[in-house]
């Protein structure tokens, strides 16, 4: 059994439908200060370290456990970071932020024992947004409402979500959240998952 640093729900669904055995417990770390602190650093990195700060932390309460840590940042194409949008105006405001345009999704996953990082794999996903209608924008807003507010970018690809976009380069894992085939490998690899 791994220990998942997080409450995402997303991450938890991928995981347990993957039959991973996991237990899970948030880090409850202060991402807004790291990404201030990090301003002006490539996006990758910044989810790199969110992901390791969660996987550490938890692995220190959590002594001789495998602790995945996963965390993702979303850039717009004109390298603005974009974060959970928080309220529902602010989901109106970031999607249509993204009408039109592309951004890339980067998801970063770290694996630690006893405060020790052991792996960790970056994901970068583009996806290219449809000029979608503010009537169907609204008719988004109030179906997914507040479902969405706790998700960079304000969408889940596994629901509505999906009609936001007009194509997708990468994995879809990734895009929700936790770049799942590199993380299915390295329990393996581990001995964790039978090979």
């Amino acid at each position: 059994m791994i220990i998942l640093a997080s409450e995402s729900a997303s991450r938890k669904a991928m995981l347990a439908a993957a039959g991973v055995a996991f237990e899970a417990v948030p880090a409850r770390i202060d991402e807004a200060g790291v990404t201030a602190e990090m301003a002006g650093r490539p996006v990758r990195d910044v989810a790199d370290r969110l992901a390791e700060l969660k996987a550490v932390k938890v692995s220190l309460r959590q002594r001789g456990a495998f602790v995945l840590g996963s965390d993702s940042m979303l850039e717009e194409e004109r390298g603005r970071w974009l974060d959970k949008p928080g309220s529902l105006e602010g989901l109106r405001m970031q999607l249509r932020a993204l009408r039109g345009r592309s951004h890339r999704l980067v998801s970063a996953a770290v694996v630690a024992r006893d405060g020790e990082p052991l792996w960790r794999h970056v994901e970068v996903a583009t996806l290219h947004v449809r000029a979608f209608s503010e009537a169907w924008l609204e008719q988004y807003v109030a179906a997914c409402g507040a479902d969405v507010l706790s998700s960079v970018g304000g969408y889940h690809l596994e629901g509505l979500g999906a009609q936001l976009f007009t194509r997708i380069e990468g994995d879809q894992f990734a895009v929700r959240g936790l770049p799942l085939l590199a993380v299915l490998g390295w329990l393996r690899e581990a001995g964790e998952l039978t090979a």
